[in-house]
């Protein structure tokens, strides 16, 4: 029976082979940044609509959901919205920098092509289970004073769009969750399935000192981007401290430098993240980092803020998932389709959030040349990157859901994780601010956690 199920959902998926590839380069040719995905939305929303579902939209002020299916296990297919930023890439907007050179327009294949396999071919009538279709905002964890402006009027808490999703509670009923990535310089026909990535924390660090004049009375300032080249010059002298194992990565920029070559700066601003393998190793490394930055303002006597937000919690790939993914991918494909990669990366992604609640797979699939996020980023083979994957992301739902033992394995998985209070609470302690002036007149540290 299940061996039936998956022809029929892989005929279906072929026989809406073009469309699944027109809508990608429909999303491809319209990118837009996170929590502003209003158009690409509205592409998604469409494809459901036409499979006759029911569709939820502004899940977290933009993204879209639909349901299929009656069982109670719950199985959660996810694609992201947003593009990212990199206006040197030759499909770039002119007008705002942003392009799909992580491949989400592909995840949204892999999304709506998973729902023509699943529903257009009635499968998902014939399985013991539920199926939701999740198009989610803002992954990219960029654009950050457009969200922090978000924060401030209360319509997110989180700038990652699976972090809101978990906050409104639209994860709480999900048995599993899955979705695929575009694999980085991987033209070949091939899968990666079984690895974990790291967490991190979101870092703005605002530098103060005083103005003068740089030729006449450099003496009478306070040099604030000084301070800052001390402080990253701080940061760098504790890489050697930092544990193998804990794959640490910092790498801080400047955002604003200073106003005039001829002016004393006085106030200087960065962006960075602080990435480990553990929330233990995050936080660690953090208060480190937090401690090396303000030896910056100390040293030349002005004043520093450090504001860190949550970032993404790492992701853990669960085993019953990567298992049924492979298998499929070895038929589907070939039998040398899965290969090994590393077992952990020190990148990010929120689906890292959905794994602390939920057992998760984010497999990268291979039909793309060029680096993720670089100008060179492209796709080369748009049946492996767009067709192939839904194929597979829907068979593995097929195994799960006419498979009780799976289904208990991934309800027991799911009961040894987090809940939703417990993540809020852990990823809640990433946000504080640290104020410390070390000018000749300040009175006090203050410290705001």
């Amino acid at each position: 029976m299940t061996e039936e199920l998956k022809a029929r959902v892989c005929d279906a998926i072929d026989a809406h082979a073009d469309d699944i590839v027109a809508f990608a380069k429909d999303v491809q040719a319209e990118p837009e940044l996170g929590y502003k995905e209003v158009k690409t939305t509205a592409k998604v929303v469409s494809i459901f609509e036409g499979l006759g579902l029911n569709v939820e939209t502004e899940l977290a002020i933009t993204g879209a959901r639909a349901r299929a299916g009656s069982g109670d296990f719950v199985a959660a297919v996810l694609g992201e919205l947003d593009a990212l930023v990199n206006p040197d890439h030759p499909l770039a907007d002119p007008d705002t920098g942003a392009v799909h050179a992580c491949g989400h327009n592909a995840q949204l294949a892999n999304l709506v092509g998973t729902a023509f396999g699943l529903v257009a071919s009635g499968v998902v009538d014939d399985i013991d289970g539920s199926v939701e279709f999740v198009a989610v905002p803002a992954e990219e964890y960029l654009d950050l004073d457009y969200r922090r402006g978000l924060h401030e009027s209360g319509d997110i808490e989180f700038f990652g769009g699976k972090q809101e999703l978990i906050r409104r509670g639209y994860v709480d009923d999900w048995d599993a969750a899955v979705m695929m990535h575009a694999g980085s310089n991987t033209p070949e026909r091939e899968v990666t399935s079984n690895f974990s990535t790291n967490g991190f924390v979101g870092k703005f660090v605002t530098y103060r000192g005083t103005e003068a004049h740089a030729g006449a009375a450099p003496e009478e300032g306070v040099n604030a981007l000084n301070a800052a080249m001390l402080g990253m010059n701080a940061v760098n002298a504790l890489r050697e401290t930092f544990r193998d194992d804990d794959h640490v990565r910092v790498h801080p920029i400047v955002t604003r430098g200073g106003d005039g070559v001829n002016v004393v700066p006085a106030e200087v601003t960065m962006e960075s993240y602080v990435r480990a393998a553990s929330i233990e190793a995050v936080s660690e490394a953090n208060e480190s980092v937090n401690r090396a930055l303000s030896s910056g303002a100390m040293a030349v006597g002005g004043d520093v803020e450090i504001e860190d937000y949550p970032g993404y919690m790492p992701l853990r790939t669960n085993q019953t998932l990567a298992s049924l993914y492979e298998a499929n991918a070895r038929d589907i494909v070939g039998p040398d389709a899965v290969t090994e990669g590393r077992p952990h990366l020190s990148g990010s992604t929120d689906m890292g959030d959905i794994t602390q609640l939920v057992p998760g797979l984010h497999p990268w699939t291979g039909g793309f040349d060029g680096a993720v996020h670089a100008r060179d980023f492209r796709v080369v083979d748009e049946e492996m990157a767009y067709v192939v994957p839904a194929k597979l992301t829907a068979c593995t739902l097929v195994d799960v859901l006419t498979d009780p033992e799976a289904m208990n394995d991934l309800r027991a998985a799911k009961n040894g994780k987090r809940s939703r209070a417990s993540y809020l609470d852990a990823v809640r302690s990433f946000r504080g601010t640290v104020t410390e002036s070390y000018r000749e007149d300040a009175e006090s540290d203050v410290r705001e956690e």
